[in-house]
């Protein structure tokens, strides 16, 4: 799970450096506005790459794909790009779950019949 969900971060680590440089456009708002939110949430994106396995690591990623979505009111191209975002988050998690399980149930039968040394 750690592989798929850490890859979706670092994809959404781009993108938000992307919605920044889009939102920097937007003349309501102040650079150093524009970059401490999307540096933040760069910094959370790379953060949850390290967390991804706790539990509360999966509950900051929903978070943050609310977030992304929500940044669809500053760059409205985020609403789209969030949704996708969110997506892919959602399959990371479910199918990288099924694929720990499988790895363990693996690792189990491989450890039950190996023969023991004596």
């Amino acid at each position: 799970m750690r592989t798929l969900c850490s890859s979706t971060l670092i994809g959404e680590f781009f993108v938000i450096g992307f919605a920044g440089l889009v939102a920097m456009k937007d003349p309501g708002l102040t650079t150093s506005t524009v970059w401490t939110v999307c540096g933040i949430a760069m910094f959370l994106s790379l953060l949850l790459c390290g967390v991804v396995t706790r539990p509360a690591g999966i509950v900051l990623g929903w978070a943050l794909q609310i977030a992304l979505i929500a940044a669809g009111f500053v760059v409205p191209s985020m609403f789209f790009l969030g949704a996708i975002f969110a997506a892919l988050w959602w399959a990371s998690v479910h199918y990288g779950r099924k694929i720990d399980e499988a790895k363990a149930r693996f690792a189990a039968q491989a450890a039950s019949s190996t023969p023991d040394a004596v």
